[in-house]
């Protein structure tokens, strides 16, 4: 008995340990960027993580520069993130319920279809994507990168979102249907307000994605003043000439500030929704 004390005792310490080296290596490149954003200069390196002087210069920079138009490429990826995040989880939603509450040819198909369409990387399809695109003279425009973003939500968050769905009793269903009430109606009066949870988890990951995207929104946009905040930000450090990182870090810095406040606020919404998704398939 002691000698299995003693192991259970090595085992919770082992896990101790890797949690505290793995949040550590989590945390402190967050903090150096952090304080490298308040650290004077343009040099990220420094011999001490907490600098000796703190300045507010670089987030304003930002704003005063007319070398940068960070502002502009601010609202540019608010407007993309929230746009294609609406419209992604109108057609998560529709097509997640379509195949939770309906049974018809082609179904199984379908979900194949989509199970195997998302196990590919979304790299893959640039070129294809590109050339379509260009065909469409969409190339350098925002509506282009909200139409991909949107029309790829569903392969991300279909399983979750059906998962979800399907913990819904159809006895709801069945009870309003006898009181006379349409698909449409049991949707948007009874299925969404029963959502939140999902309807949190759907929202923040589609709008994550084309927040923080950089390599679909540089081999799209073109125009400086079209640009989002990633492909701004590389454009501060890519040339040999500018290598102001201290205003790299400011940059990233307030990246960060929306999706941080989101996932405070929302944390047991996002972790209800994700769970209760992934209890039935």
């Amino acid at each position: 008995m002691s000698g299995r004390k003693v192991k259970k005792s090595l085992s919770l310490t082992l896990s101790y340990i890797i949690l505290v080296i793995m949040v550590i290596g989590s945390v402190y490149p967050a903090l150096w960027v952090i304080f490298g954003s308040v650290r004077p200069g343009k040099s990220l390196y420094s011999k001490s993580l907490i600098p000796s002087s703190f300045t507010l210069e670089h987030y304003s920079e930002l704003f005063t520069s007319k070398s940068y138009m960070f502002g502009t490429w601010y609202m540019n990826t608010l407007k993309i993130s929230i746009i294609s995040m609406l419209i992604g989880i109108v057609l998560t939603l529709l097509t997640s319920y379509a195949v939770s509450r309906f049974r018809f040819r082609g179904r199984q198909t379908a979900l194949s279809t989509v199970l195997i369409l998302g196990m590919f990387p979304g790299f893959m399809s640039m070129i294809a994507i590109y050339l379509l695109l260009k065909e469409f003279h969409l190339l350098d425009t925002h509506l282009a990168l909200i139409i991909v973003y949107a029309a790829g939500a569903p392969l991300g968050g279909t399983f979750i979102a059906k998962g979800f769905l399907d913990t819904i009793p159809r006895s709801l269903d069945e009870a309003a249907r006898i009181d006379g009430a349409s698909n449409f109606r049991i949707f948007t009066r009874i299925i969404l307000p029963l959502s939140r949870p999902m309807l949190t988890y759907l929202a923040l990951t589609q709008f994550v994605g084309p927040w923080v995207d950089f390599i679909f929104a540089k081999m799209v946009l073109r125009s400086k003043e079209k640009w989002t905040v990633a492909v701004g930000l590389y454009d501060m450090v890519n040339s040999n000439t500018n290598s102001n990182f201290t205003l790299f870090a400011a940059g990233a810095v307030l990246i960060a500030v929306p999706i941080t406040i989101l996932f405070m606020f929302l944390q047991r919404l996002l972790v209800e929704g994700l769970t209760s998704g992934a209890s039935k398939g």
